[in-house]
């Protein structure tokens, strides 16, 4: 049989003889259009024709033999005499020709992609008879190492596939805790099942609006819904007489803010920038978000305990990021006016002592519930005008906000609301009892390391009676704030970094830079990694 390509056909001979009964005969073709040996046909006269006139390996298939020839009716082969064939004959020509040809297809696929064994050999051979020259060798790991780095890892996600942040831990790794990034609760959602699941079909939230009648006109009546119902339940912020506005985050919501409260370009009030406070240690990100576009409207001025002036805003930052500590507004003036971003103040972080009713109020669903990549947060807002100026700040900056992310943030509010409620609900899928026993274990944890370490301190535990739990609870921070009391160490952060540990300077909340801010939201295997090493630092 030949190895290479063969292009397969059956031509099949007819001679009508009598009433038009066709006699067969088969024949399988090689590319030059020949007969393969074995075959039952002699050459036709086409093909004959075909040598004749150059053909041959390369001319291709002769097509006129892969049709029947019809000879004319009535008129017998000279020395023949006239009869119809039998259909049997048909029959087996057929089969006969169908076999063969799947024979050849079988041998020409075996031959095409496994090599022969004399071939094998004969390679080995040659590997070991000719040793590899050493550039060649080089270049062929070469080639192998970009192949492999082309290939896919077991570890990377499929094209198409999710995100899945960052790449797991080992003990040697360098662990980032600088970032809130709260990995801490994927395993709680993991176990809810379809509980947090939707399904967005193609033709929704195709418009930019949702509610022309509402303030917020890009708001999704459900997600309006559920978090006025999620705050009812947890007891944490009055919302009837609110209006609720959101936006990409909680950040974008404290920029619509400040551009809200700020007096109007170019009027009198406005003559000078508004000034931005707050309390030291202040949220890292307040000083860089306010002059990042360094607006004529707003400034940063510091730290609250330090200013001087009647006109302000002041960011309350409620449990304090990054000390966990409960505040209240320091400045008092007419012309002042306090934003209270409220972000950590939930049950698993600390006790919900009171129904807090300030005239701005801030959250996020990324630490309420840890959906940080949806991108959600919203704002409680009593006066109307303030409300409408903010709507239109995000009306300018994004056109609204996405649909899909607040028809998710609704979907897991409501799951998180379902839990408490409805009577058949588990009580393995209760967020808030869940998180509340994750901080509890990793704020032990960590005291542990600290005090086994010797070098490091943290704040003194507070405690308050919880309305939503209905028992006393410990104040249990989303983030640690840490002091290096090694004398020594000026610089906690460049200490720890020595140590693979990434934190955030003390300097960047307007503090000391002894102290660092820890996030204590990552996943598992890191943040066990983490309180190994430090209580090894000495």
């Amino acid at each position: 049989m030949p190895s290479a390509a063969l292009q397969l056909g059956t031509a099949v001979e007819g001679s009508f003889q009598g009433g038009g009964a066709m006699v067969p005969s088969a024949r399988l073709l090689t590319p030059n259009g020949g007969a393969v040996a074995g075959s039952t046909s002699t050459p036709s006269r086409q093909e004959e024709t075909t040598k004749a006139n150059g053909g041959g390996p390369g001319s291709g298939p002769d097509l006129a033999a892969l049709r029947p020839t019809k000879r004319p009716r009535g008129k017998a082969q000279a020395g023949k005499p006239r009869k119809r064939a039998p259909i049997w004959n048909l029959q087996a020509a057929v089969f006969v020709s169908v076999v063969l040809n799947v024979g050849l297809l079988l041998q020409h696929y075996v031959n095409s992609t496994a090599p022969s064994q004399q071939q094998h050999h004969h390679h080995q051979e040659h590997l070991q008879a000719c040793p590899m020259h050493p550039d060649a060798a080089g270049v062929n790991r070469n080639r192998r190492g970009r192949q492999e780095e082309e290939q896919p890892s077991p570890s990377m996600p499929k094209a198409g596939a999710p995100s899945t942040g960052k790449p797991a831990v080992t003990p040697d790794s360098v662990i980032n805790l600088d970032h809130g990034d709260p990995t801490m609760f994927e395993e709680f959602w993991r176990g809810t099942g379809s509980a947090a699941e939707i399904v967005i079909p193609g033709w929704q939230t195709m418009s930019y609006f949702s509610d022309v009648g509402n303030v917020c006109w890009f708001l999704e009546p459900g997600l309006d819904h559920e978090v006025r119902r999620l705050h009812r339940l947890v007891g944490n912020a009055a919302v009837d007489g609110y209006h609720v506005l959101v936006g990409t985050g909680s950040t974008q919501l404290f920029m619509a803010a400040l551009y809200a409260l700020s007096p109007p370009a170019g009027s009198a009030a406005g003559a000078a920038p508004m000034s931005v406070v707050s309390t030291a240690p202040y949220y890292s990100s307040y000083p860089a978000v306010t002059d990042f576009l360094q607006s004529g409207l707003f400034r940063w001025a510091g730290d609250a305990n330090t200013f001087n002036g009647d006109t302000y805003i002041e960011l309350v930052c409620s449990p304090n990021n990054p000390d966990g500590a409960i505040r209240e507004a320091v400045l008092s003036s007419d012309s002042g006016i306090a934003v209270h971003d409220l972000a950590y103040y939930w049950p698993q972080y600390t006790a919900i002592t009171k129904r807090a009713d300030h005239d701005i109020m801030l959250f996020t669903v990324s630490k309420s519930t840890g959906h940080a990549g949806t991108r959600i947060g919203w704002a409680l807002v009593k006066d109307r005008d303030v409300a409408k100026r903010m709507t239109k700040f995000i009306e300018l900056n994004t056109i609204g906000v996405s649909k899909d992310s607040q028809l998710r943030a609704a979907k897991v509010l409501r799951a998180v609301s379902d839990a408490y409620e409805l009577p058949e609900a588990k009580e393995d899928h209760r967020l808030f009892d869940y998180g509340r026993r994750k901080m509890v274990e990793r704020w032990t944890m960590l005291r542990e390391a600290a005090a086994a370490s010797g070098i490091f301190s943290l704040p003194e535990e507070t405690s308050g009676f919880c309305n939503f739990t209905k028992e006393i609870a410990v104040t249990n921070p989303a983030f640690a704030w840490l002091r290096c009391d090694r004398e020594d160490v000026e610089d906690c952060a460049s200490f720890l970094r020595g140590h693979k540990i990434l934190t955030r300077s003390g300097s960047q909340f307007g503090a000391d830079p002894r102290y660092v801010r820890v996030s204590m939201l990552d996943r598992d295997d890191a943040y066990d990694i983490f309180v190994k090493r430090l209580s090894s630092l000495q």
